[in-house]
């Protein structure tokens, strides 16, 4: 099962990244801290780093199991973030990075809704769910509005390098079918 290269949504389109992203991407939000605090990666220094992490994006697209797309605006093409789904046997989980100055206008509540639809109408796939830091209550909201259930805790559940070498408790969230 591969999701399509490109998903629109009423304001955005989400398409597979490019290599010549990668300056856009630094410039927008990969090098912020303040964007990466709740992340699994550390912010980008330089350029290098970007195009290593496209590459591995665009690596996994040719299987069957890791898919990320760029998030872009409708009306400009401006380059706002970026998605990723991950499928495992009957559930798809969901991660986003969305630049700081996209904030708070609904955006990634549409691109999680977007992805959690397409993945829900594949008839293998049951759930979608996404994991957020218990003091990352922004995210919880999206998910929320994105239609998903906050399921519990998952006590130290994920290393987060921009805040701590230990692992730091989660809330999950699922949307089912």
């Amino acid at each position: 099962m591969k999701p399509p290269d490109t998903i629109t949504t009423p304001r955005l389109v989400l398409r597979k990244p490019r290599m010549d992203d990668a300056p856009r991407i630094l410039s927008q939000y990969a090098q912020d801290a303040i964007v990466t605090k709740y992340l699994v990666w550390r912010p980008h220094t330089i350029i290098e780093d970007t195009h290593a992490f496209l590459k591995h994006c665009l690596e996994n697209w040719s299987g069957d199991r890791d898919f990320a797309w760029v998030i872009g605006s409708k009306a400009d093409g401006v380059l706002m973030g970026m998605v990723g789904l991950r499928l495992e046997h009957t559930a798809a989980n969901v991660g986003y990075v969305l630049a700081r100055k996209f904030w708070n206008n609904g955006y990634m509540s549409e691109v999680v809704k977007a992805i959690a639809d397409w993945s829900l109408a594949q008839k293998a796939i049951f759930g979608v769910g996404a994991v957020c830091d218990t003091e990352n209550l922004a995210w919880g909201r999206v998910l929320e509005k994105a239609g998903m259930e906050r399921e519990g805790i998952l006590r130290r559940w994920i290393v987060l390098p921009n805040i701590s070498s230990e692992p730091r408790d989660c809330f999950c969230y699922a949307r089912v079918r």
